[in-house]
């Protein structure tokens, strides 16, 4: 019932091509967008279509809004504004081709709010519609975040959200409080001063013949596991994509690490996850961490599509649970009184696909970690990993191809780790290792 003129400011990275088409021929409807590629004719009665390519960063990006956007305004004359407010520009996109940081999807932001409420141009406030639109990875809800906080506040601040492994990591140990641990270790919890032993079918597993492990990381039974996992809706996201039957297998054989393995089905085929791990008091004097010696995730009955290619020694696509089995590994540091998680990134990849305050325990590993992610800025992940192994990351004085280096990286639980990674010494050596290396991308 809205009768007057709108305006549609469409910022997703994508063209808004859409909208420009069915109000074509509508002059009351002005479409404004600022996209890397055109989609669709940019004829219409009232509109405004601006093709910026690939790679574009802040300055490039906000320059555009500001040249044109309040020029459209103030012509136009709109009574009503809808914003299609996409993440997908943002660098930490997994799909998009832009490089634009936090800071500059906020003023973005700004600069759309501000012209609704009457600055620069004079005139009453706008009412305004905030639509979402592309966004694609596990931290695009929180531009959205940011944009409604500064909405809220009528502009006058933005709040900054945690990150997603933030909450993720905040629910579980909600969740695991109220799991008692005799559950999960198959203990009764019975005080030692008593009479009754009760053992657990674990316990007299090991009798008769030399002691052997009889719980993952010398706690966790199968059941408690299981009951953990699916306390945690994990085995539920499992079955939600197509796997009914869910069932785990412990193999503590081995004497180098302790696997935990889920299927997808009875017969215990579509392996979908796999982790061996095991306690380490070696990798970082004077500590103990749960160090994981491999970790598969991955969807047997998926495809790999043109948008999602597999990255370097990927076979199948991956289950996007990332993130809760990290929480899930805090947890079980957070029970045993374990300093952090470490693991051995095989490829340049895997560090881009896990989120949270990683970082190489050595400052030289996360110097080479930072030159490589400036050398390939602005590439998907996809991309960035193949042009590594093939050569066409080069030290920009020699051009001598840069080669990924496998090394121990650390996500800390305690303060005693979280200190040492956190210390001004690490930072410095960081600094200087980092000033030594020049990397640049070869076409």
């Amino acid at each position: 019932g809205f009768a007057g003129r709108v305006m549609v400011v469409d910022l997703d990275l994508h063209d808004g091509d859409g909208t420009r088409a069915v109000f074509a021929k509508d002059p009351t409807v002005f479409t404004f967008s600022i996209h890397n590629q055109p989609w669709g004719p940019p004829e219409a009665l009232a509109s405004f279509s601006l093709a910026l390519g690939t790679g574009i960063d802040d300055r490039r990006y906000l320059a555009a809004i500001r040249e044109h956007l309040p020029r459209c305004f103030a012509e136009f004359v709109p009574e009503l504004v809808v914003y299609v407010a996409g993440a997908d520009p943002a660098a930490d996109d997994r799909l998009g081709d832009w490089q634009i940081s936090n800071a500059g999807m906020l003023e973005r932001d700004r600069v759309v709010f501000g012209l609704a409420r009457g600055a620069p141009r004079s005139g009453p406030p706008l009412p305004m519609v905030v639509v979402l639109a592309g966004g694609y990875g596990p931290d695009a809800w929180r531009h959205a975040a940011r944009l409604f906080s500064l909405i809220s506040s009528g502009g006058r601040r933005a709040l900054e959200p945690v990150s997603t492994s933030e909450i993720v990591l905040h629910r579980f140990r909600q969740m695991a409080r109220l799991l008692n641990p005799s559950v999960l270790s198959g203990e009764s919890g019975t005080p030692a001063n008593t009479d009754d032993w009760e053992l657990a079918p674990e316990d007299l597993a090991g009798l008769g013949g030399a002691p052997h492990e009889t719980r993952f990381l010398g706690f966790y039974t199968l059941e408690g596991l299981e009951l953990t996992l699916e306390r945690a809706g994990l085995l539920d996201r499992l079955r939600a994509i197509g796997f009914s039957e869910v069932n785990l297998e412990l193999d503590l054989s081995h004497s180098l690490g302790q696997t935990i393995r889920v299927y997808g089905d009875a017969a215990r085929r579509e392996l979908l996850i796999e982790v061996r791990a095991h306690r380490d008091r070696a990798s970082v004097p004077g500590m103990e961490v749960l160090t994981v010696e491999w970790m598969t995730l991955q969807n047997p009955r998926a495809e790999f599509t043109s948008e999602r290619p597999p990255l370097p020694g990927q076979k199948h696509p991956g289950l996007g649970m990332t993130q809760e089995i990290l929480a899930m590994m805090v947890l079980a540091c957070d029970r045993l009184k374990l300093d952090g998680v470490l693991f051995v990134p095989s490829r340049f990849h895997i560090v881009g696909t896990v989120r949270g305050p990683l970082r190489f325990l050595e400052p030289a590993d996360e110097a080479l970690r930072l030159a490589i992610q400036d050398a390939v800025r602005g590439l998907p992940l996809v991309e960035a990993s193949r042009r590594l192994e093939n050569d066409r990351v080069v030290d920009a004085a020699t051009g001598t191809p840069v080669h990924w280096r496998p090394a121990a990286m650390v996500l800390p639980v305690s303060l005693q780790l979280k200190a040492r990674m956190e210390s001004a010494e690490y930072e410095a050596q960081v600094s200087t290792a980092r000033a030594s290396l020049d990397f640049e991308l070869l076409p």
